[in-house]
Order: C-alpha cells, then sequence, then structure tokens
C-alpha cells in the first residue's frame, strides 16, 4: 500500500533529519576523542617528565677536567652541531643531557649549540637544574635562546610561523621543531641532531647528508648540511606550500622523502641513494633499530655485542616519542644502560645516583 505524497516526504524528512543528527554525533564524538588523546598524551608527557626532575639537585659538580671521548677523526673542518628545545620547558631529561653529552665529547673540536625556547624568560641567566648544570660543564657548549622570529625572518617560514600562532594545531610543537631544523640548516648550515640520539661516531665528514628511517621513507633527525643547499631550500618551499597540520610527520619525514624524490626525479627510494650532491645514508647508520622495535633498547645484550651490532653507525636514535616513560635498571646489561655507561659517563653517573 502505498502513502500519500504529503505524508512520504514527511516520513523521509524525518528519516534525513535523523541521519543528519546520528552523523553531527559520530562527528562530535571522534572529534572529542581526538581531542582527549592529544590532551592525555601532553598530560602523561609533563607527569612523565616532573616525576624524573622531582627532587632533584639543581647544580653538580663538574667532573676533574674537560671530558672527551674520541671515536674516529674527522679530516674536515668542524662543524656546529645543533640542539633544538620548541617547548617552554628547561629541564633536560637524562636522555637528552645523554644526547648533548656524547655529542659535546665525540666532537671536541666542534661547538655544540643548545637552542631553547625556554631561556626567554631568564634573561641573560641560566637555569638553576641540574641538566643544565652538567651540560654546562663541557667547554665546547652553549646554550642559547631560541628566538623564533629572528629564525625563520627572510626564509618561507615566516608568514607560516606568523599564522600558526593564531589557530589550533594539534602537532605544533613537533612541526615547529620540524620548522626550525631546516631554517637552522637553511640560515647556518653544520649538522642538526634530536635529543634522543646517542652519538656513537664523530659526524663531521658527513656533508649534505641525511639518514634513511626505513627503505620507504626518509627523517630528518640528524641533518648535515652546508648553508643556503637548494635541497633544504625546496623542503621549506613545500613545507609551506603543501603545509598539512593533521598527519604526524608530514611535515618531517615525508617532507625529507618527497623533496628528495623531487631532486633525483625518481619514484623510489632503492633508485638512489645519491645524487646531485645530496647523500642518503642506509638505515643503519642512525636508524639501527626501527621504531616498530624499540623496547629493543630495553632488553639485555652483552657489552662485547654492542661493536658488532653498532659496526656501521653514527648514532643510535631512541625513538622517544615511543619509549619516554619506560623504566630500566641504569646498572644492567639493557642496551640503552650500556649506551649510557658507554658515551655518556658523566650523565650516567648521575642516572646511578638519581634514578626514580
Amino acid at each position: 500500500m502505498m502513502c500519500e505524497v504529503p505524508a512520504c516526504v514527511l516520513k523521509l524528512n524525518k528519516v534525513v533529519s535523523n541521519h543528519k543528527l546520528w552523523a553531527v554525533f559520530i562527528i562530535t564524538f571522534k572529534f572529542m576523542s581526538f581531542i582527549s588523546i592529544m590532551y592525555y598524551w601532553r598530560i602523561t608527557q609533563y607527569v612523565n617528565d616532573k616525576r624524573q626532575h622531582y627532587s632533584l639537585p639543581v647544580e653538580v659538580k663538574c667532573p676533574p677536567s674537560p671530558p672527551t671521548l674520541i671515536s674516529g677523526w674527522s679530516s674536515t673542518l668542524p662543524k656546529d652541531i645543533y640542539f633544538l628545545e620548541t617547548s617552554e620547558r628547561t629541564n633536560p631529561n637524562f636522555l637528552f643531557m645523554c644526547s648533548v653529552e656524547s655529542a659535546a665529547r665525540i666532537h671536541p673540536e666542534s661547538r655544540i649549540v643548545v637552542l631553547m625556547k625556554g631561556l626567554a624568560k631568564y634573561n641573560n641567566t641560566l637555569p638553576k637544574h641540574l641538566g643544565i648544570s652538567l651540560l654546562n660543564c663541557f667547554r665546547n657548549l652553549e646554550f642559547k635562546k631560541l628566538d623564533l622570529i629572528n629564525l625563520f625572518s627572510d626564509t618561507p617560514l615566516a608568514d607560516w610561523y606568523s599564522q600558526a600562532q593564531q589557530r589550533w594545531e594539534p602537532y605544533f610543537l613537533p612541526i615547529l621543531s620540524d620548522a626550525c631544523r631546516i631554517a637552522i640548516m637553511w640560515k647556518f648550515g653544520g649538522i642538526y641532531l634530536d635529543t634522543d640520539f646517542i652519538i656513537l661516531k664523530n659526524l663531521n665528514n658527513l656533508t649534505n647528508t641525511l639518514g634513511m628511517q626505513s627503505k620507504y621513507v626518509l627523517n630528518g633527525a640528524f641533518l648535515s648540511f652546508v648553508p643556503k643547499h637548494n635541497f633544504i631550500e625546496l623542503c621549506m618551499q613545500d613545507f609551506v606550500a603543501n603545509y598539512n597540520r593533521w598527519i604526524w610527520g608530514h611535515q618531517g619525514p615525508q617532507l625529507f622523502t618527497r623533496i628528495f624524490k623531487k631532486w633525483c626525479s625518481i619514484h623510489s627510494l632503492q633508485s638512489s641513494k645519491s645524487c646531485r650532491g645530496v647523500t642518503v645514508l642506509p638505515q643503519e647508520a642512525f636508524y639501527p633499530i626501527r621504531w616498530q622495535d624499540w623496547k629493543k633498547y630495553f632488553e639485555a645484550v652483552e657489552a662485547s655485542e654492542l661493536p658488532k651490532h653498532f659496526k656501521n653507525t653514527y648514532a643510535v636514535h631512541v625513538w622517544n616519542k615511543k619509549s619516554q616513560g619506560t623504566q630500566f635498571e641504569v646498572t644492567s646489561k639493557a642496551l640503552l644502560a650500556q649506551l649510557h655507561y658507554r658515551y655518556c659517563p658523566s650523565t650516567y653517573s648521575l642516572m646511578k645516583i638519581y634514578q626514580i
């Protein structure tokens, strides 16, 4: 039996209205879930950081003499090495300390520059903190304020930064870090390293170089370029032209992968490891353990096996986004513990005393 036209229209409108309500409900639920996850991630990160530094002393006695660790010698002029802290935090955690210490020890001839956004509120003084106190013992290390407006000036990133501050961005801090590293490489050149690296070998012989994260993706956690290099200029242009704040890694690993493929006119990273003066080192050079296997850093290994595992490795990326908050016994045979012991012994000594 067929219904009359007006009745059918009313029924159809009611069905459509109900579907609209369900659609709005589902979209709202997913959005709120996304917000909750981001909030939880940021709160967890903050709590982990507070837990690690609660009740730590603010000063440490420097080692008897400026400590160095010679691991390979560079035949080229020393490069400046840059580390970044794009949040307001000025309290380096133990992995941050280890990363910077290992770089300072293995590159005694280089200037190690730690750029911190939070230093702006301290004028010309350094904050009182255990990590700052220890790292300040190294004579080749400098702490500097990260002046973002000045860093991005005269680059394609200046307008992006101005606009990004006026809107909500779910991954703003990691994207800001992505922007800073290519701006630093463009303006100053040298070496950039993430603060969850442990450096094993001298990096000064590497120029216009980055590393493979996997056979499909490059990563910018390590970069070494001369100033004003065309490859980095293309990275800045693509950062702005193809900006997407909703996809994790779009402005980082995926950006470097896109640009290298264009740079070499290839469709697959397997087609080329070096072209037009830019070199891509294999995965074992900087990412010997995949991010999916990050738990291996907390598994026990024999000390005698380390040289075999990292024979062709310059620096070990610990994937802090995944591993942060994971505890390990400092004096155990855990791989991460042994890397601390060998490459950042001053940080290791403090961890033995103050590990929580």
